[in-house]
């Protein structure tokens, strides 16, 4: 497996798994602090009895072997392209071999719908698992004049988890990489306390253990009518962050996850739920207090403060891994051409893939807080998780299908073997989360709809500006010819490179530049900028330069989705080829500026027309994104009727 890396560059495995503690399983690891509550007082809720108790722990058994085990840890993370993981580098692999056609639409369709819903789950992670964290604060009892025993926090728990939440989307501009530093310890901490708290009260009841047979989960299952299928909305919580480690395998690699799962989180996270499932049976009557809240009942309550704080740095470190992920996930969708450019900054000199995008973290902020002031607490918020997030693992199956077949030539029944457990559990989980839907579930829907709906349209509306842009222009081979024949031209001394969309046609800005100018430098080159369906291309493989006629060249810049183009480090790498003589400082760069007019013309519904205006007059200038010298560009604007 090729992760681009060399090998004294590449951290040993023990840094790599102590770092994908906090990274990849940052999330996963903090969904005892609501996941078995939400199974007991939700939406979904069961009795609380001892039968009752075993049944959904051995759920919640059954659901972390088969999805994470199973399915992510032992299929899907064979998918990677190039070491690296997510839905979009999975879905560049099912599509690879397929021709052009329905099939291959429908797919790339079904993938993009998946990418779009993880933005849904990326606003509502960090709310709910910083809320659960701070909800902890209401075990914390003060007695009133009066007598009666009531929380002192409880009315301070909102505003304590917006103040969090703003300052770590705040200090985002900063980077994660001083941050992570802490990552791994404090997580490491974390799984340590989740599996001895666990431990002391399996101890007191140790035939909770026996949950670990299959049959007391499904004896829950079909113990009578609807109530008890929806009970798997609740144990569902369970995986959350699921996605996360496939999207994340490219900064770790695969098998210090593997390691860090087996070794660490899958035990302490499993005792920790034996542990909740054994004060259930050894107090039953705890479940029918305001403020029950079995994971923090595990701990007497002069810990609850100590455990509020670190439960609240884990929570932070899970949000951040989510926030982090998401940028990376709108970097390959902007290279990918299905969101506009944006401006992108690199926080690490060192560490590729560490990047802040500031548009996404307010927008993720706003939507957050957003969430925190409307849903109110953790079990709201819970009934608003869950059916995004079973739609992106359906899409992953289903994406892993296709690659399977056309990338690795496995045979049918092994496939759908595998594929059809997979589909079989998560359908079940959608359906049960499905009755979720008004109480909230259809936050993320909406948010995964509307993304969806930007995506198509961006990229709907760049293919019929290429179009019309085509129409007007000439192959490159053809100009130069004309060019060569007339004698009207004046020749100036000097290199200009004009950025083209297509590698063999000419591009608008330098017809333009003649019709209004008539000068032309003695170099010009045709640069196009290729992304490739790959995560990485490197700096050997970049630069593609042919000479088409005497002063005139043709410059293909290759990159993969998970990278940034740098023009002028291109033009400086150019200087290798024989014959290419050009100072990189001294060149001036052409770009030709579209203002998009929406019309009555064939292509897009009128409103989805001006949605894709108002994305092309948002999007980061090409100049910047390329990341062209300011003094050095020259812009010629054209309207474009679409």
């Amino acid at each position: 497996m090729n992760h681009n890396h060399s090998a004294e560059s590449r951290p040993s495995t023990k840094a790599l798994v102590l770092g994908s503690l906090g990274v990849v399983f940052g999330d996963i690891g903090t969904s005892p602090l609501y996941s078995l509550k939400e199974c007991f007082t939700g939406h979904h809720a069961v009795a609380a009895t001892p039968e009752n108790v075993l049944g959904v722990l051995s759920l919640i058994f059954w659901t972390l072997t088969l999805i994470v085990s199973f399915k992510y840890l032992a299929y899907v993370m064979r998918a990677d392209r190039n070491g690296e993981g997510g839905i979009l580098a999975l879905l560049s692999l099912a599509v690879e071999k397929l021709p052009a056609g329905n099939k291959r639409a429908i797919l790339l369709l079904v993938g993009v719908a998946g990418a779009a819903l993880l933005f849904g789950d990326g606003v509502i992670t960090p709310a709910i698992s910083v809320l659960s964290a701070v909800e902890g604060l209401k075990g914390i009892k003060s007695v009133a004049a009066s007598g009666d025993h009531g929380s002192f926090f409880e009315p301070y728990i909102v505003p304590i988890t917006i103040a969090i939440l703003v300052a770590l989307f705040v200090v985002q501009r900063a980077g994660s990489e001083k941050m992570g530093r802490w990552f791994g310890p404090v997580t490491v901490l974390w799984f340590a306390v989740l599996g001895l708290a666990g431990v002391v009260w399996i101890c007191r009841d140790p035939g909770v253990l026996a949950c670990i047979n299959p049959v007391y989960g499904a004896k829950l299952l079909f113990s009578g009518g609807w109530k008890p299928f929806l009970v798997l909305g609740g144990v569902f919580l369970v995986v959350t962050g699921g996605e996360a480690l496939y999207a994340d395998m490219g900064h770790f690699g695969a098998r210090p996850i593997r390691i860090a799962w087996f070794g660490v989180v899958f035990p302490c996270l499993f005792l920790n739920y034996l542990g909740q499932g054994a004060l259930m049976r050894l107090h039953p009557a705890l479940t029918e207090s305001k403020q029950f809240n079995p994971f923090y009942d595990l701990f007497p309550e002069k810990a609850l403060i100590p455990m509020v704080l670190l439960a609240g740095a884990a929570t932070v470190i899970a949000s951040q891994a989510l926030i982090t992920g998401t940028y990376s996930l709108t970097l390959q969708a902007i290279q990918l051409g299905y969101l506009p450019r944006l401006k992108i900054r690199h926080t690490s000199a060192h560490t590729r893939g560490q990047i802040y995008i500031s548009t996404i973290n307010w927008i993720l902020m706003f939507a957050c807080l957003g969430l925190v002031k409307s849903f109110g607490s953790a079990d709201a918020l819970a009934s608003a998780y869950g059916i995004a997030v079973t739609l992106t693992m359906l899409v992953t199956s289903i994406l892993f299908y296709f690659a399977a077949r056309n990338q690795w030539g496995w045979g049918l029944l092994k496939t759908i073997s595998i594929v059809g457990l997979c589909l079989s559990v998560e359908l079940a989980f959608f359906v049960a989360n499905a009755s979720k839907l008004l109480e909230g579930g259809w936050f993320p829907l909406l948010v995964g709809a509307f993304l969806l709906t930007v995506m198509t349209t961006w990229r709907t509306g760049r293919r019929l500006v290429a179009e019309r842009l085509h129409q007007g222009t000439l192959p490159q081979e053809m100009l130069i010819e004309s060019l060569n024949l007339s004698e009207r031209i004046l020749r100036v001394p000097g290199t200009a490179v004009f950025m083209a969309s297509n590698s063999g046609r000419a591009p608008n800005a330098i017809m333009h530049n003649l019709k209004h100018n008539k000068v032309l430098h003695e170099r010009v080159v045709f640069l196009t900028i290729v992304t490739e369906d790959l995560p990485y291309v490197a700096p050997s493989r970049q630069v593609e330069l042919l000479e088409l006629a005497p002063g005139f060249w043709r410059m293909n810049g290759h990159y993969g989705f998970l990278q940034e183009p740098d023009v002028p480090q291109l033009m400086r790498r150019a200087r290798k080829f024989l014959g290419f003589e050009c100072d990189p400082d001294h060149v001036t760069y052409f770009l030709g500026r579209e203002t998009v007019v929406p019309s009555e013309d064939p292509g897009m519904a009128v409103w989805r027309e001006h949605l894709f205006a108002f994305l092309s007059r948002i999007a980061e200038p090409p100049g910047s994104f390329f990341r062209l010298p300011e003094g050095r560009v020259v812009e010629l604007g054209m309207r474009i009727r679409i």
